[in-house]
């Protein structure tokens, strides 16, 4: 059986710090309150010169020096992002340039915060299936593009940055023990769409448009959206909670995530938390939570890490891997 393995990780944030504190003194907000109710203490903002595409390019070096390749050993791109460098052509293409890469293909995954685990799933199905033998896997975003600064509930949770993997298909045994991608499962119901959108696009407005959010309500659906699909990876795997190594949910609270590790019955010394030092970076957002655990040396070889992510849409999914 072909297994999807990751090889290689990295990651690159934008050079200036916004801190809480940074925050109080335009919006009416303060340090406590953003920390009390989402465990966010800052995040980064990029600037002028800072885009997707050249976050996504830095972190995609990494992760190919992460790996001991270079852009030729890679055949395939795959780009989750919510904010592009431009309407068309995907952003991928883009970094394919940046790489120098004339070869292979490259698409952008557009599932919000859900995008990475979306990209990494489409990724795995290519290399299953012959149509690609490495793939680079990025989720990267700058979302301070599309916030309403005037708006204290939603500008406070967002930040930007960028997180790769090299995924290589290799020989499994078939079985539990193999290392790379073991199971995946994906969702969406278009019906949530209201709770988390941004209120602009070419076909609508023919502009941007502003993050909108009704957060109670993306509150109350995340937990139960989390755990069925985790659940569900589970079962296709047949591990328990007991089993998982790593936790890596998406950092958009802290509450949501406490909550999912709790409902699923995994223990918190095992839960990857970021969102204090990035914020939501929605589809960056777990593999930069990735590249830090293993730049800590908490994630090691053998791991067995459980990805997850839930974005607007409602899009959510996760992803079993022995590292």
């Amino acid at each position: 059986m072909i297994r999807s393995t990751v090889c290689g990780v990295g990651s690159a944030l934008p050079r200036r710090v916004v801190t809480n504190k940074d925050l109080e003194q335009r919006l009416e907000t303060s340090d406590e309150w953003i920390v009390q109710r989402t465990g966010i203490r800052q995040r980064y903002i990029a600037a002028e010169d800072e885009t997707t595409a050249s976050l996504g390019e830095a972190a995609a070096r990494r992760a190919l020096e992460s790996a001991g390749m270079t852009p030729a050993d890679v055949d395939l791109i795959v780009l989750g992002t919510s904010t592009p460098n431009n309407t068309f052509p995907a952003t991928a293409v883009e970094i394919q340039e940046r790489l120098g890469m004339r070869h292979g293909f490259a698409y952008d995954m557009q599932a919000v915060c859900s995008g990475f685990v979306y990209a990494v799933t489409a990724a795995d199905l290519h290399l299953r299936g012959g149509t690609a033998k490495r793939a680079l896997v990025i989720g990267a975003e700058t979302f301070s593009r599309i916030l309403d600064w005037n708006d204290r509930t939603t500008c406070v949770l967002f930040g930007d940055g960028a997180g790769a993997v090299v995924l290589e298909a290799r020989d499994g045994e078939g079985t539990i023990a193999d290392r790379g991608i073991l199971a995946s499962a994906l969702r969406s119901d278009g019906s949530h769409k209201d709770k988390l959108f941004v209120d602009g696009g070419p076909s609508t407005t023919q502009t941007v448009g502003h993050l909108r959010m009704q957060g109670r309500e993306v509150f109350k659906h995340a937990v139960g959206m989390i755990t069925d699909v985790v659940e569900d990876v589970f079962r296709k795997a047949d591990v328990s909670a007991e089993d998982i190594s790593w936790f890596v949910p998406h950092q958009a609270n802290k509450r949501i995530i406490d909550a999912s590790a709790r409902k699923l019955g995994i223990a918190e010394e095992k839960v990857v938390v970021t969102v204090d030092l990035h914020g939501n970076t929605s589809a960056a957002s777990v593999p930069l939570a990735l590249a830090h655990a293993v730049a800590q040396g908490r994630i090691k070889r053998g791991d067995l890490v459980l990805l997850e992510a839930m974005g607007g849409g409602f899009t959510w999914g996760a992803v079993l891997l022995r590292w």
